[in-house]
């Protein structure tokens, strides 16, 4: 605790002051293992870290996802996801906000990323509940949330991470994430039904659509959907591994994306521009976290707190119990990915003591991320959202959440007291 506790303070200290989080750990990090080892072992570490997280095989997972994501944004297949969930759901009441979270879903599940989820349905849903008497409360607040969705639902960048720092199985944890995935697209439509039911709010219903509409509708979509059971079928059946199939999901996106006519030379620059400023910016995070996990690690740590749990003698569900609380209060001040590799390192080591599954707790911890992308004052996706309509004011937006925060606040805890939702399909891999 001589060192660890400053130095844990420190980097929460710098993040406060508005250096970047990769900077702070590395730092701090550093600072920590030259105070206790020595200059010449601490430069020794912080150069091997760098060096193997740049040469991980592993890794290469994290480009090649980002990639396939970007790809499909600029493919445009977010408005074919809408209108097919449109055609499906539009016409029941709330209809139009369900359709939303269905076409977030869908969209996630290629993309892997809730901001990109959240400013691309904004532009392609947002105009369509306008035109049939949503509140800007409702459509921007359903929207915000559906794109929490692809922090979960695999290929997640987050799950990957998580697998990278805990050295799990990437292919299960994508697994482990269908389920608690669909959990979160069916529990964020009863939020709508249970909103438009609790509150009297109308709005006009979208034109019912003939049978033969709405499976037409469907073939538009057809692309992602043989994308999506390619990666996450061939890694469920063992064909390939999660990093063959984030080449095999960049590749197919590639193809869908020349398919509609949606690359120039031009854009496939610009595409491969950001998905490499992406990648630099999580490495130099990962390499961050890594440093300073090595630091509260020599630093004792990891005994200090566990002697403190067995001091305090409570049952291991409340500890869990507690790591989530801390979870969701921490979301309130940090952004998804600096808490994911901040907390970790420290909480991994007591849910391993304690016996839990580690697939399991990356989960729990994945859905606490994902309350925080939607959780006063820092949310991210409700700032993208401001960004994107800047004429809907911040608090519309975090009322708008609300139904959907106490969602996920009982979809977690049902997860968390009920393994076997998360735990029964990788089990059968």
């Amino acid at each position: 605790m001589e060192y660890w506790l400053p130095g844990l303070a420190a980097v929460l200290g710098l993040i406060v002051l508005g250096l970047p989080i990769a900077f702070a750990m590395m730092l701090v990090g550093v600072v920590g293992v030259v105070a206790i080892l020595g200059v010449d072992p601490a430069l020794s570490m912080f150069g091997q870290v760098g060096y193997d997280t740049g040469k991980s095989y592993t890794l290469t997972v994290v480009p090649l996802f980002v990639l396939m994501g970007n790809l499909i944004v600029q493919a445009r297949l977010a408005d074919d996801l809408y209108a097919a969930s449109n055609a499906w759901l539009g016409h029941h009441k709330g209809g139009l906000a369900m359709a939303t979270v269905a076409a977030c879903g869908g969209f996630s599940a290629v993309c892997g990323s809730s901001l990109a989820t959240a400013a691309t349905m904004s532009k392609v849903a947002m105009p369509s509940m306008r035109r049939y008497g949503y509140s800007e409360s409702v459509s921007s607040g359903v929207i915000a949330a559906g794109g929490t969705l692809g922090v979960l639902i695999p290929p997640s960048v987050i799950l990957v991470l998580y697998g990278i720092i805990t050295q799990q199985d990437i292919g299960k944890l994508f697994i482990a994430g269908l389920i608690p995935g669909l959990l979160g697209v069916i529990g964020y439509m009863l939020a709508v039904r249970l909103h438009f039911w609790w509150t009297g709010d109308h709005a006009d219903p979208y034109p019912k659509q003939a049978i033969a509409d709405r499976m037409r509708s469907l073939r538009s979509v057809g692309g992602v959907l043989v994308l999506f059971a390619l990666v996450m079928g061939g890694i469920y059946l063992g064909a390939f591994t999660a990093t063959e199939a984030a080449a095999i999901g960049a590749s197919g996106a590639l193809l869908l994306a020349l398919w509609r006519r949606a690359l120039t030379l031009g854009s496939f620059y610009r595409l491969l521009v950001d998905t490499t400023r992406t990648t630099a910016m999580m490495f130099a995070i990962l390499i961050g976290a890594v440093v300073f996990s090595n630091f509260v690690n020599l630093a004792g740590m990891p005994d200090d707190l566990s002697r403190w749990v067995q001091a305090a003698d409570l049952p291991p569900m409340a500890v869990i119990l507690m790591v989530l609380g801390l979870y969701l209060v921490l979301g309130a001040v940090l952004e998804s990915l600096s808490m994911l590799l901040l907390t970790v390192p420290i909480f991994f080591p007591i849910v391993q003591a304690l016996g839990f599954d580690p697939i399991w707790f990356g989960i729990l911890v994945v859905v606490a991320i994902e309350i925080s992308l939607i959780t006063p004052p820092i949310g991210l996706n409700v700032f993208v959202l401001n960004t994107v309509l800047p004429d809907t004011r911040l608090g519309t937006i975090f009322h708008g959440v609300t139904p959907f925060l106490l969602m996920d606040v009982v979809r977690l805890l049902l997860l968390a007291f009920i393994p076997a939702i998360t735990l029964w399909l990788p089990s059968m891999m």
